[in-house]
């Protein structure tokens, strides 16, 4: 009987232990199938985003009739997209594959500064575009008087997110915290901007409408060109936001988990990043379709580039 309960409980440790590795070895197999998820869906996205803000780029040089004072923050959204796709996603790639310290520390300083510059830039774009439409005559003054603001604030946006990313090395329990907290904050002011747009646009169609009504239609032909532009261009920053917030939901919730969990997430999570990184693609691809001279400029480009077919005699 003493030998029969000594098999038994050997049978039993014996299963236990096939149990914990088969459950280890299930865990591996899950991670490398996420890892070999999450590398197939950012090489092609990394290589279509560095050709698309490249051709923007180019776009905008060429263009001299697109080079205002708010196309300075479009470049600045372009070169950070643009350099998402040729440093940020090589070193998170690398670092997914090697799991090296050093590559996976720089994978994410350099996500967090680049990934900042383009929200940080989104955000500044939804201000200048809710100041352009609440107060025209103040704004149109202050650009005049000063046109190098834009680009100063450009500058300061660049510097701040570098200089921020030093609390990830000294702490980055506490610089996620900050992080989603800032993303946050950053999506609420947008939020508000917007709002405010759109009653201000609903109020002046409305204002419009009623002078029209009351047969002033000559008075009112600058007005309604007026309310057409401005609508159009908040129509145009607007659905660059709703892209913005789809693109960094997920990396929200990724920041406020690991940051109460105070330790790094599974692979898996890792799909958050991309879907941020996603957003380096979407906005040239929405720059091309909202903003007609960015469009004409990047298909004379391509026309360009193609190959020209020999005349045929």
């Amino acid at each position: 009987m003493f030998k029969s309960s000594r098999m038994n409980y050997t049978d039993r440790v014996k299963n236990e232990s096939l149990d914990g590795s088969a459950k280890i070895e299930d865990s591996h197999d899950s991670i490398e199938a996420a890892v070999v998820i999450i590398c197939v869906l950012n090489a092609p996205l990394m290589l279509i985003s560095i050709a698309g803000n490249a051709l923007i780029l180019a776009a905008i040089r060429r263009t001299r009739s697109i080079c205002s004072c708010s196309v300075t923050m479009l470049c600045s959204l372009a070169v950070s997209d643009l350099l998402v796709g040729i440093i940020v996603q090589p070193f998170f790639l690398a670092s997914l594959l090697t799991k090296a310290y050093l590559i996976e520390r720089l994978s994410k300083i350099t996500a967090f500064c680049l990934c900042g510059v383009s929200l940080c830039t989104m955000t500044a774009i939804s201000i200048d575009r809710f100041l352009a439409v609440q107060y025209p005559m103040r704004y149109q003054a202050a650009i005049t008087a000063k046109p190098s603001a834009l680009n100063t604030l450009v500058v300061i946006i660049w510097i701040h997110n570098f200089v921020f990313v030093g609390f990830y090395v000294w702490n980055w329990p506490v610089y996620f915290i900050m992080v989603a907290t800032g993303v946050c904050l950053f999506i609420s002011v947008s939020t508000f901007c917007y709002i405010n747009i759109y009653r201000i646009v609903r109020h002046h169609q409305t204002r419009i409408q009623a002078q029209q009504q009351a047969a002033q239609q000559n008075a009112t032909d600058g007005d309604t060109c007026n309310m057409m532009r401005m609508k159009r261009s908040a129509l145009n920053t607007f659905i660059f936001y709703i892209a913005m917030i789809l693109c960094y939901f997920p990396i929200i919730i990724s920041l406020c988990v690991a940051s109460i969990m105070s330790k790094n997430l599974p692979e898996v999570w890792h799909l958050a990043d991309t879907v941020v990184f996603l957003n380096s693609l979407v906005n040239p691809l929405l720059y091309c379709w909202r903003l007609r001279e960015i469009r004409m400029a990047v298909l004379k480009i391509l026309r360009q580039m193609s190959p020209r077919q020999p005349d045929q005699h």
